[in-house]
């Protein structure tokens, strides 16, 4: 089957989706149909914004539905009777109806190396693990989460600061190539696909805001790491006391300066470490802050920051 007599739907939402999106239409793959979810108040101002996937299709004149759940668009998917229907990033479960109405099934790119990683966090716990390598795959859609037989996987290696973001769009990139490559051996049934093995399976949840707020207690690396997943999302934070006023400051950038257990100090305590940083004690060794931002701020380097706020040096941060 040629590449424009692949009739193709494409499903999905965020940034991720709308890399794959990008790169499948470059590949000579347009969907004629991108569904995706309904434009949503964003920011502080709570500003209608269309997700990303939306201004992809659009950008390409591709006819855009955004159903509030996928259920509510099974009459149109049946009438236009796709081949192939692609998921990247969509976050609902597919009803049985859906999933068998394409002749080639549902393929699903996700971002890690399934079954280790399954659910909604997979590059946040990947960072968060300090894994060294990781990878996409594009697994059937069945009716579990990331649960389908899989397809295809590439594995990849990951830099050693690399943030959460850095690696969700390296691995959209990987994904959105791999499924160009995969789709006309699919269709041509030159790819078996092979059943997870549900023994490695590990799960990842939603991150909420909460899940941001430091814990000192933990180890320096911990920390670094934790500073690198969740720096898009939901950030990393502490308070910090100031004559009476509680402070919410966003670490951004971090890194670990080795400490002997002899020369402990209270945990949570900030000094000045090598280079006019900020160097915090945790459980283990010190964690120096490089960039960090306080509430209603811009982003500064520890330097400025202390340069500002001399008293901020000695305090505990909560």
């Amino acid at each position: 089957m040629e590449h424009n007599k692949v009739k193709i739907i494409f499903i999905g939402t965020p940034e991720f989706g709308a890399i794959v999106l990008e790169e499948l239409i470059k590949g000579g793959y347009p969907p004629v149909l991108v569904v995706t979810s309904p434009d949503k108040k964003v920011g502080r101002k709570q500003v209608v914004t269309p997700p990303p996937v939306k201004i992809v299709a659009e950008k390409n004149k591709i006819p855009v539905e955004q159903p509030e759940k996928i259920k509510d668009i099974i009459t149109k998917i049946k009438n236009i009777n796709p081949d192939l229907i692609i998921v990247a990033a969509f976050g609902q479960i597919f009803p049985k109806e859906i999933l068998e109405i394409p002749k080639y099934g549902c393929l699903n790119v996700h971002p890690s190396l399934l079954p280790k990683y399954r659910g909604p966090s997979p590059t946040q716990f990947t960072i968060l693990n300090g894994e060294k390598k990781s990878g996409v795959t594009i697994m059937l859609i069945d009716d579990k989460i990331d649960h389908g037989p899989i397809v295809s996987q590439k594995e990849m290696e990951i830099e050693e600061k690399e943030t959460a973001q850095g690696l969700h769009d390296k691995l959209a990139l990987l994904g959105a190539k791999l499924l160009s490559e995969i789709i006309p051996q699919w269709i041509k049934k030159e790819i078996t696909a092979k059943n997870q093995d549900e023994t490695r399976a590990t799960f990842t949840k939603i991150l909420k805001r909460e899940d941001g707020k430091i814990d000192w207690r933990k180890p320096a690396e911990v920390l670094e790491r934790e500073i690198r997943a969740y720096f898009s999302w939901p950030g990393n934070y502490a308070f910090w006391e100031d004559r009476g006023k509680t402070i919410k400051i966003k670490i951004i950038k971090s890194r670990v300066l080795k400490s002997p257990e002899k020369e402990r100090y209270p945990i949570g305590q900030a000094l000045i470490v090598p280079q006019n940083e900020i160097g915090v004690q945790c459980g283990k060794d010190f964690l120096v802050i490089e960039k960090l931002q306080m509430e209603g701020k811009n982003e500064m380097a520890a330097e400025d920051f202390l340069r500002g706020h001399p008293n901020f040096t000695g305090s505990i941060l909560k």
